[in-house]
């Protein structure tokens, strides 16, 4: 560069035509989002929702905010970025339906040191992907380029959701001692643990591209697998009646977790022998030598969200979670004292 030559942003290295042409290639996949409540689309300084016209009449909102973890490394190094949008949503949205809410609308913040329209397309467009499964809109986020502080490939994601309930209609709420808990199966590890994920994997001596030790497919593409959404399924047994309490099983698993949807005085006993297993928590725990108290308190363990329902509502709302697409059993009970007891072995 003479020293008659201006310097530009993209001499700097951030290229802001990318930038621009990335939100026109994602507009499609943010407007087949689009809900009740929704007045602006992607391009402004800020996003508008309107309350009222989602539906609501007095209504309490509440918020979420949340990452991917160390599971982006995986994706990153295969090069398979196009389901972690989906786990980004979920680990938002599923929070926000424990509270009672319903899920309104969702923003991502996706950062990199050079940005790769077709590489961060494909991110945004699982992001897309996990917005419409889950009934809400992807109303806006931020792109951000930056030189220096990621090195080459590498990115990071964080995603904030808004979600809505009319007053008094709050979860938990009314849990006691004879509540029946219902199990909604994971699809795998979700988005948690994946730090102790890497290590095992160092362990085994596996790379990512060798065939699965616990099912179909690649290592790498089996540990990707996203994290499920429960929230349509979740809220229609909140509306059939019945349910107290939301418990999304994420870090800290099930020991740490259905904790804290119970009241003082009440904990839960859980009976192990009520499902089986995934072969992904087993690989893991055989190849980590890893004790059963320390897996259930890592990971979901094949259990990512627990209702907590009225005994007499328990068989009627395991019809309503089955008819919506889910694997749910019953695993335990409420009952008086502290924390989760456990019956039974997985391991």
């Amino acid at each position: 560069m003479s020293a008659k030559t201006g310097m530009t942003y993209a001499d700097a290295g951030v290229d802001i035509d990318a930038g621009n042409a990335l939100v026109e290639r994602i507009k499609p996949a943010a407007k087949r989002t689009a809900r009740p409540g929704v007045m602006s689309g992607l391009g402004g300084f800020g996003a508008l929702f309107d309350l009222k016209g989602a539906g609501y009449v007095d209504p309490v909102l509440v918020a979420a905010t949340d990452g991917v973890g160390t599971k982006l490394r995986i994706a990153i190094d295969t090069g398979n970025v196009d389901t972690i949008g989906i786990d980004l949503v979920a680990m938002c949205v599923n929070d926000l339906v424990c509270q009672g809410a319903e899920p309104l609308f969702f923003l991502d913040y996706f950062a990199t040191g050079k940005l790769d329209v077709d590489a961060a397309a494909r991110i945004i467009e699982g992001i897309a992907e996990g917005c419409a499964q889950s009934g809400c809109a992807l109303i806006g986020g931020e792109t951000a380029e930056m030189p220096g502080m990621y090195h080459a490939g590498d990115f990071d994601l964080a995603g904030f959701a808004v979600g809505a309930m009319e007053r008094g209609a709050d979860l938990p709420a009314g849990v006691e001692e004879g509540d029946v808990l219902l199990g909604l199966s994971s699809s795998g590890v979700h988005s948690n643990g994946y730090s102790f994920v890497r290590k095992v994997v160092e362990l085994s001596g596996l790379g990512w591209d060798a065939a699965s030790p616990f099912g179909e497919g690649s290592l790498g593409a089996a540990l990707l697998t996203p994290t499920r959404l429960y929230v349509k399924q979740a809220l229609a047994a909140v509306r059939a009646g019945g349910v107290h309490a939301l418990a999304h099983i994420t870090g800290g698993g099930l020991t740490e977790n259905l904790p804290r949807v119970l009241p003082e005085g009440l904990g839960a006993e859980i009976d192990l022998g009520s499902w089986e297993l995934p072969g992904v928590f087993r690989w893991l725990a055989e190849t980590a030598n890893m004790e059963q108290a320390e897996l259930l308190k890592t990971f979901n363990s094949g259990i990512g969200m627990i209702a907590v329902v009225a005994a007499d509502r328990a068989e009627a709302l395991a019809d309503v979670l089955r008819a919506e697409g889910e694997d749910v059993r019953p695993i335990g009970r409420v009952v008086k004292g502290q924390g989760v007891a456990y019956t039974g072995r997985l391991l």
